[in-house]
């Protein structure tokens, strides 16, 4: 059973942002969560639950521009001022846990956010997990800016997952953004995932990669060609055949769970049932 969640708000780098914690009875670890485009925080309870449960006092923003957070709907302008908030809700986060070690686990357009944060930060994430993150060149991305005008096609919800449901609640939830992208979007998008690779590698940083093997949003192999420049020693990763591009509401989903909570047991102290 999921662990009723808070929402709070905190002034970021470009206003209010809005973030949701759940609470863990006996906290081991701090788990910050960073959700992807277009969407919120709201849609990971089912991956809260699992980290409360293995011993996590999670704490997941809303990024600028998305869900709860002031901003122009999924308009991204700058990653590192995302970042920069994210940080900041490490810091609360470290307030009311001190001494706790922090893990950071960020999906598509959170794994960028979340490369960045371990680029920027080193030394003070316990480990780093990277789910189909936008961290490799994307096609689409190109394509789409060259374009005089952008068309107006929103993120199709099969895609993301062969769970219909979960297609069916991304469609209808008034907290997920429905339209284009918008021009500064996929530029800041492209700048970003420039800066990851020219800032060198994770370092000795613990980290886990997991990818769907059928993700056509944020497609495998330039992804893998990305990891090449940041993976240091300490790096694991895998690949579930078939999944789409939200392997954290897949079919498959609790396999995707378990993979991140024994991952985070070699790295710090985690319940298990």
């Amino acid at each position: 059973m999921q662990n009723a969640q808070e929402m709070q708000q905190l002034r970021g780098t470009h206003g209010t942002v809005a973030y949701r914690s759940w609470p863990s009875t006996t906290p081991g670890f701090i788990a910050l969560v960073a959700h992807g485009y277009g969407e919120h925080s709201g849609r990971y309870g089912h991956l809260a639950s699992t980290l409360t449960a293995a011993g996590g006092a999670v704490y997941a923003p809303d990024h600028h521009g998305h869900g709860r957070s002031d901003g122009e709907p999924a308009e991204v302008s700058d990653v590192d001022g995302i970042v920069a908030d994210l940080h900041t809700i490490a810091d609360t986060a470290r307030t009311e846990h001190p001494g706790l070690p922090v893990v950071l686990i960020g999906h598509s357009m959170g794994g960028l956010i979340a490369t960045r944060f371990a680029q920027t930060y080193p030394g003070e994430l316990a480990a780093l997990v990277l789910s189909g993150p936008l961290v490799g060149t994307n096609p689409a991305f190109a394509m789409l800016l060259s374009m005089d005008e952008i068309p107006e096609i929103p993120i199709d919800p099969s895609v993301l997952s062969r769970d219909p449901a979960v297609g069916e609640a991304y469609g209808s939830d008034p907290l997920v953004y429905h339209g284009p992208f918008a021009r500064i979007t996929l530029e800041t998008f492209t700048a970003a995932v420039e800066k990851v690779a020219a800032s060198g590698t994770l370092g000795n940083q613990p980290t886990l990669w997991l990818h769907g093997g059928d993700d056509q949003l944020v497609p495998l192999d330039p992804t893998t060609e990305a990891m090449r420049t940041l993976r240091g020693p300490n790096f694991g990763e895998k690949v579930y055949p078939g999944a789409r591009h939200e392997i954290l509401n897949e079919t498959n989903r609790d396999e995707v769970e378990s993979d991140i909570v024994e991952f985070l047991a070699t790295a710090v102290p985690v319940t298990r049932d």
